[in-house]
């Protein structure tokens, strides 16, 4: 028979499990590094639209990021492109899929970018077996990008894919630690494959994760290319400590303990998941902050 003491901290953990659902959470940005930063800002600016948010150069540690999306960080995800002094190509391994961007002509965006140099993969058409009009580009650095055919959205970039070992631990995951829900859950079963697609509002609404299961395939390269993901939160403290359970349930580990970042107070707490994909959370209020420094 449990003691009264075992019985209050599973009842405390309970509880715990329950923050992540109300906690005030969106994706801000996936973090990734390039060879060349005015190269990369050029091809996103030009060829999908984007625009480039902000800039900085952190000389004494030796690089530079950008920040580009489709409208402001603090209401629309962005890219964060990191270029780290005198490194001019990384592995972007096997397990990174791709990025998506929404739009209401497929066709005439990838004609742009065609025009402009850029590489089409996949030339624009429906998906085999459905309707959907898509096609697939590579950027500078060799980084896919899925274009989806889509009426009006208010955030055209509009998905993160990455590959996992087991589709049902990670959807496990992510609901648990990160508090997206399940949006939708695809198998075909005949190309080997199963997605799923979390996040925390309509997928045609607002940017989600795209899991893919490769039938058969439990492991991936990392690469050195591709890093995180970032989320908001309202207590990295208390989301931190849910981590900690959800791990020891499922796999992954925190990488760093919940406090402030040195020098910019800016407080996060990161982990990986099963995979041994990143994920960042971000204090929602100190983000805000940095934003208006």
């Amino acid at each position: 028979m449990a003691s009264e003491a075992e019985v209050v901290k599973v009842e405390e953990g309970e509880n715990l499990l329950e923050w992540p659902k109300i906690d005030k959470r969106r994706f801000l940005h996936a973090v990734y590094r390039v060879g060349d930063l005015d190269r990369t800002i050029r091809f996103y600016t030009e060829c999908f639209g984007m625009k480039l948010l902000r800039k900085r150069d952190v000389p004494e540690e030796k690089y530079s990021n950008a920040f580009l999306g489709f409208g402001p960080e603090d209401s629309h995800f962005a890219v964060e492109l990191t270029y780290n002094y005198g490194v001019e190509k990384y592995d972007i391994g096997t397990g990174f899929g791709h990025f998506a961007i929404a739009s209401e002509d497929v066709y005439k965006l990838v004609e742009d970018i065609r025009a402009k140099g850029g590489k089409i993969t996949r030339e624009p058409g429906p998906v085999k077996g459905g309707t959907t009009v898509i096609a697939f580009v590579q950027d500078p650095d060799g980084y896919i990008f899925e274009l989806i055919q889509r009426g009006p959205t208010p955030e055209p970039l509009c998905q993160v894919m990455l590959r996992v070992g087991d589709l049902d631990r990670s959807i496990q995951f992510y609901e648990k630690a990160c508090g997206m829900k399940l949006l939708r859950k695809f198998a075909n079963e005949a190309y080997k494959y199963s997605i799923a697609m979390m996040g925390y509002a309509d997928e045609y609404e607002t940017t989600v994760l795209e899991l893919t299961y490769n039938y058969g395939v439990t492991e991936y390269t990392k690469g050195n290319a591709y890093a995180q993901i970032a989320l908001s939160t309202e207590d990295v403290y208390k989301s931190a400590q849910v981590i900690d359970l959800v791990t020891k349930e499922l796999g992954g580990k925190i990488t760093r303990q919940p406090g402030p970042i040195p020098g910019i107070n800016t407080k996060i707490t990161s982990f990986l998941d099963p995979d041994g994909w990143k994920v960042v959370l971000v204090d929602h209020t100190d983000f805000l902050k940095e934003l208006e420094a």
